[in-house]
């Protein structure tokens, strides 16, 4: 049962690589966020399984705490770009 949760951590931090590589070229600021909140929540996945791998509950707390600062990340980016278009296709407050 390790070796499965070692691969699976292995394959997050593939995954975090990934997304740190499309932060640092994204086109967009927006597919810089995406990548931003995949970022987020592989982090949470990563910890989660470690917190498994090494017996240690206390990183359980950590990965609800990252998971939590990632949506509010995300609601920070997505107000400030929906008042910020001002020629905006989509209804909603400005």
């Amino acid at each position: 049962m390790n070796w499965l949760l070692e691969f699976v951590a292995v394959l997050l931090l593939v995954t975090l690589v990934l997304g740190l590589i499309r932060i640092w070229r994204g086109p967009t600021v927006a597919d810089r966020m995406l990548a931003a909140q995949l970022f987020g929540t592989t982090g949470v996945g990563l910890l989660l399984v470690l917190a498994e791998l090494q017996r240690m509950p206390a990183l359980r707390d950590v990965a609800l705490v990252l998971a939590l600062l990632a949506v509010m990340a995300v609601l920070a980016f997505v107000a400030r770009v929906w008042r910020q278009d001002p020629n905006n296709n989509h209804e909603g407050p400005s």
